[in-house]
């Protein structure tokens, strides 16, 4: 009775993985990634600025010190990439257990067709584009929170184990973790099951706490505490309408991300209106199947969830939505979390995934062709709606090298203090090496000590404020030929000059300072003096780290907690037979 499902089961993983590969390709050569805002590098190290204790916002929390941990034994571009394909492969299996859970009746083939939706999609491809690897991360655990909280509502032993693996998975960044924590409470909060409602919640909050502790810690001990995002970002950020697509439309989509720049070529086009309904036309069949399914409350709340993903940035980008926005970031600290409203309509993808497999079990059921008819006709569609993301999205993620002078530079610094300040100013780069996309600045995660970084952003609609306060001074002072005294009184015991790269740039500035190291491509100065001391108390980051190893260990735990479990049911079932 079980061997077709465990085949299938192995048949969806397989192909997922094939797919995952398809996508990411070009990844897997030598080299790191380094696209707008992904940064990889060969070591990271935890300095305050990973651990989120600076006056920065703690976005990329726990992420970095999970990188900066692993890289001390395994090259960290193998850990992003492996984390990367990684989530993906558990977005396109975990769609296909989805549809086996919900769609019991569903075989092989719109388990595939569920697969290639949650994976072949514009929002996959714009997020790649944009860097927003670790968001992956979350979108790829959806599913399995499905999944796990369907056990959880049945009562099924080992579920509440399932459901905190994958919320651990998930909150590899503050948003994913918001996703997870979404997805949870709507199908663990859905009416029915065989246990209190009230209790489940609780123990989905409990969990999600545990996940979000690093970021929540790190917020609350960190400089930056109750310091206000910039207003212009909720309008900066907020959902685009692609052409020949409204804003609704291209959110219906699964497309729309702030920055044209960061879409496949076909996105950028009329293409994105036949994209569009070529995808809508696969996931829209399967809403009538669906529909006569209603009582099942996991299928209607899933639906109503991808309606509110769609509708909510759509409507936070029109001028009422956008005011609203302001007042959120302007009154509330955090709020700044949300301004990036896309990001939330992966919420419908799980959805989305479910609809194409309903779709195809009702033409298999409607029209008497051979079975495996529409599952592929499905799946080429699907793929048609956006051809160019194959291959690393039309070649678009491809690894970089990295000059030696990086490395030098990072081994001069180990062991020192003192801040390091970045020239020119600004936090993207344009190097020769990193293609024609800019790049964040890998300083703060390639060298061992903390990098001022201001957290500005230069957009199309002009500049948008970030929360480093000091980041800003030091770097006024840079700008405007200041001397070394000011500077170390700052807490700058470095500068760092990247001279393969355009920017502001003020030469007087360094007349003062010490001349390290200097090639083509890195110039390294000492500032002379007594250097301020600017970093977190060892208390601030004992909790924090402590908050992270919590973290780590449920995830761990979680993991072979449900390993442990499987294994007994397979010895078991061995003994009966």
């Amino acid at each position: 009775m079980t061997v077709q499902p465990k085949r299938d089961s192995f048949v969806a993983a397989v192909y997922s993985l094939a797919l995952s590969a398809l996508i990411l390709g070009p990844l897997f050569g030598s080299g790191y990634l380094l696209l707008r805002d992904a940064v990889s590098t060969p070591r990271s190290y935890l300095t305050d600025s990973a651990l989120g204790l600076t006056d920065a916002a703690a976005r990329a929390v726990p992420q970095d010190a999970l990188i900066a941990a692993l890289s001390t034994v395994v090259d960290g571009g193998l850990v992003v990439k492996a984390l990367l394909f990684t989530a993906l492969w558990l977005a396109g299996w975990g769609a296909a257990r989805m549809v086996a859970v919900l769609l019991p009746s569903a075989g092989l083939g719109p388990q595939l067709v569920a697969s290639t939706v949650m994976l072949w999609n514009p929002y996959v491809a714009e997020r790649l584009l944009q860097g927003h690897w670790s968001l992956l991360a979350g979108y790829g655990a959806l599913p399995w929170i499905v999944c796990a909280g369907i056990g959880v509502r049945r009562r099924i032993p080992g579920s509440w184990w399932a459901l905190a693996a994958a919320l651990a998975f998930a909150g590899l960044t503050p948003t994913g973790a918001l996703l997870g924590l979404t997805t949870a409470l709507v199908v663990v909060g859905s009416p029915g099951g065989q246990s209190p409602v009230l209790r489940r919640l609780s123990g989905v909050f409990a969990l999600f706490l545990v996940v979000a502790s690093p970021w929540l810690t790190a917020t609350l001990l960190s400089d930056g505490a109750g310091a206000g995002s910039d207003p212009a970002g909720v309008a900066a950020f907020a959902a685009r309408a692609e052409p020949g697509l409204g804003t609704l439309g291209s959110l219906a989509g699964l497309g729309g991300v702030w920055n044209s720049a960061a879409v496949p070529a076909t996105r950028a086009t009329l293409f994105a209106v036949v994209g569009t309904v070529l995808l809508l036309i696969v996931v829209l069949s399967g809403i009538p199947a669906l529909w006569r399914r209603r009582r099942n409350p996991v299928i209607a709340a899933l639906g109503l969830l991808a309606l509110a993903a769609v509708l909510a940035p759509a409507l936070g980008a029109t001028p009422w939505g956008l005011d609203v926005g302001r007042w959120s970031v302007e009154s509330f600290s955090g709020a700044g979390l949300l301004r990036d409203s896309q990001k939330w309509v992966a919420l419908a993808a799980p959805f989305y995934a479910l609809s194409a497999a309903a779709a195809v079990m009702w033409a298999q059921q409607r029209f008497p062709l051979p079975r495996p008819t529409w599952s592929i006709a499905a799946v080429v569609v699907t793929v048609l709606a956006l051809p160019d993301l194959i291959w690393g999205v039309g070649g678009a993620l491809k690894p970089v090298t990295y000059p030696q002078s990086w490395t030098t530079v990072s081994e001069q610094l180990r062991g020192e203090s003192g801040d390091v300040a970045v020239l020119p100013a600004g936090m993207f780069r344009a190097f020769t090496y990193s293609g024609d996309a800019p790049v964040l600045d890998p300083a703060p995660r390639f060298l061992p000590l903390d990098v001022l970084q201001t957290g500005q952003l230069i957009v199309a609609g002009g500049a948008v404020g970030g929360e480093g306060t000091r980041a800003g001074q030091v770097e006024d002072l840079l700008l405007s030929g200041g001397g070394s005294a000011e500077l170390a009184a700052l807490g700058g015991g470095w500068v760092l000059v990247e001279r393969d790269t355009p920017g502001q740039f003020d030469e007087s500035s360094l007349r003062d300072l010490e001349t390290v190291f200097a090639d083509n491509d890195l110039a390294l100065y000492r500032v002379p003096g007594d250097i301020a001391v600017h970093q977190a108390s060892s208390i601030s980051r004992a909790a924090v780290i402590i908050a992270h190893l919590a973290w780590v260990l449920m995830g761990i735990v979680a993991l072979l907690s449900v390993g442990l479990h499987k294994n007994r049911i397979r010895l078991a079932r061995r003994h009966q037979t």
